[in-house]
């Protein structure tokens, strides 16, 4: 038994949905389900007789943003091809730069670290900024507005193991991983081989993490295996849904190593162009996704068993942005 004890989260997601993800996504209608009607966002913009193929990357968060692009579209008159579910980062970002996908939404920090192999530590606006100036000349990307979350690495551990061994910092897991005491940390693939990942982060807090402490996860698995104690630190997304209803605590990063992840709606730029008025269409979307909402709405799919398409067009529904 792990000396780390933790707690079972049962989570029932449906079927169907499975095995709508294990596909990578559906043609057409999202979901096979009814359009979205129109709702507040439908007076802003009319967008009949366009059509977009909207992706996204693989986790929760990811295919909720996508649906709510989805769903966002539709209301609009626009004709939509649901591709959620594309791949990982790199892949994703291939599939829109080849034209495979219209829009998904991505993140600042992953653009200015992973893209554009950035390490100038910028603040989020000024990152914004210059993707905006260089990824549309060098690529052909336009970036919206951002919404209000910051989906950034984060370091978790089991809340009642943070209290006992007073664990509550970047600086506390690296003291206690240069002690020598037992206790696994778990990163996911991504993060472990990215430039603002796990070696940066040794850097920055001047510790060296044996080979034989690392568990490398997908990052699905990494929360529950963080509540039983199979991992003693987890490497999560910050607005995941599963950090509260696990009970996990997450560390400060008290160094400020990790940069801003905020999320944002980016086109194709031919694509943008037809119809320039699309981001009239996101501006409220973007403007009520705060760090609550996200977290709260990545809950209702990773804790709650509810599949992203339902969990999209409730909230949209809720905000009077689609009808309902």
């Amino acid at each position: 038994m792990s000396p780390f004890p933790g707690r079972r989260l049962r989570t029932l997601v449906p079927a169907l949905l499975a095995v709508a993800l294990l596909a990578g996504g559906c043609t057409g209608l999202a979901g096979g389900g009814p359009r979205a009607s129109a709702g507040s966002l439908a007076p802003r913009v009319d967008l009949s007789g366009l059509t977009y193929v909207v992706g996204s990357k693989n986790f929760d968060e990811q295919q909720i943003l996508c649906q709510i692009s989805i769903a966002a579209l539709e209301s609009a008159g626009a004709s939509v091809t649901d591709r959620c579910n594309v791949g990982g980062s790199d892949v994703t970002r291939q599939a829109l730069l080849s034209g495979d996908i219209s829009t998904y939404w991505e993140y600042t920090g992953t653009a200015w670290a992973s893209y554009l192999r950035e390490t100038r530590p910028l603040p989020d606006d000024q990152v914004l900024a210059e993707l905006r100036t260089r990824d549309r000349a060098q690529n052909g990307v336009v970036w919206l507005d951002r919404a209000g979350f910051d989906n950034t690495y984060s370091f978790v551990v089991d809340g009642a193991t943070a209290a006992r061994l007073n664990l509550n910092t970047i600086s506390d897991m690296a003291a206690y991983v240069r002690s020598g005491q037992p206790g696994d940390v778990c990163v996911e693939t991504e993060y472990a081989s990215r430039a603002d990942g796990l070696a940066g982060l040794q850097r920055a807090y001047g510790f060296e993490l044996p080979r034989d402490r690392r568990e490398t996860l997908e990052q699905g698995l990494i929360f529950q295996s963080t509540a039983d104690g199979v991992c003693l630190f987890g490497e999560v997304a910050a607005t995941d849904g599963r950090i509260p209803a696990l009970g996990l605590k997450v560390l400060t990063d008290d160094r400020g190593y990790h940069i801003t992840y905020s999320a944002v709606p980016v086109f194709r730029a031919d694509v943008f162009d037809r119809a320039p008025q699309v981001a009239d269409l996101f501006a409220p979307i973007t403007a009520a996704l705060d760090q609550q909402t996200m977290q709260q709405l990545n809950g209702r799919v990773s804790a709650g068993g509810q599949s992203p398409r339902d969990v999209a067009r409730a909230w949209l529904a809720e905000r009077g942005f689609i009808g309902s």
